[in-house]
């Protein structure tokens, strides 16, 4: 009678050790450790291409320019521009002043006339940075420029406005740099304070194509409403 197994070649004890068949096999070693290195790069690869989170970023802006609590809804403005390549106007020609009362969003009025549908309503809107607070708003961070120099990251703001536009801010002050919107790029400088809030004074709009100025915008005065001036009627309804 067999009373073990032990050294018997016929019945091999369970707890010998012996190579795995499958990992001795030339090459197969080499081809598991590929495929969990593949496996671990498309995990990094995956992690680095998740959504970024844009509510940091939107919070920079809006802190920036004095909070949300600050941001401007009914305004009055003076401005002065032209149309142009030049920062002057063409010999011969004047700059351009007029009056404006805006209640974003939808609202602008030159004197007492609403100037109904208008791009440059969405255009104010945006630079007043109204669109960041929207709750109808989508916004998602899109990649980091350079532009003139300034390093600015991005936000693209859609759904409350069409096409989708793209708002760059600057990497160190947080203030709004540039906005890319259809076929214009809009840069801001010249930082102004009134009642707590931080606004850009100084607009140039350049053609995207060729990158070329072809409008300059200062606002020479800007002053916070409470309420609609008197004899302002909104219509027709935006």
């Amino acid at each position: 009678m067999i009373s073990s197994t032990s050294g018997n070649p016929l019945f091999p004890s369970r707890h010998a050790s012996a190579p795995i068949p499958c990992l001795t096999k030339p090459g197969t070693l080499k081809s598991i450790l590929a495929v969990l290195f593949l496996l671990f790069s498309l995990a990094i690869t995956s992690y680095s291409q998740a959504p970024a989170d844009p509510k940091p970023l939107i919070d920079q802006a809006l802190r920036a320019v004095g909070g949300p609590d600050k941001l401007l809804k009914i305004f009055r403005i003076k401005e002065i521009f032209h149309f142009g390549a030049e920062p002057k106007p063409a010999e011969g020609k004047k700059r351009s002043e007029r009056e404006s009362v805006l209640e974003v969003p939808g609202w602008w009025w030159i004197g007492k006339k609403e100037r109904a549908e208008e791009p440059a309503k969405d255009d104010a809107w945006a630079w007043t940075l109204g669109m960041l607070v929207d709750p109808k708003s989508k916004i998602e961070v899109i990649p980091s420029i350079t532009d003139e120099g300034r390093k600015a990251y991005g936000l693209r703001v859609s759904q409350t406005v069409t096409p989708a536009m793209d708002f760059y801010f600057d990497e160190e002050t947080h203030l709004l740099l540039r906005i890319d919107w259809r076929t214009d790029i809009y840069r801001f400088s010249d930082w102004k304070e009134h009642d707590g809030l931080k606004y850009a004074a100084h607009t140039v709009i350049y053609k995207k194509a060729g990158n070329k100025p072809w409008f300059y915008h200062d606002i020479l005065d800007l002053t916070r409403l409470s309420e609609l001036p008197p004899g302002l009627v909104k219509t027709p309804a935006p």
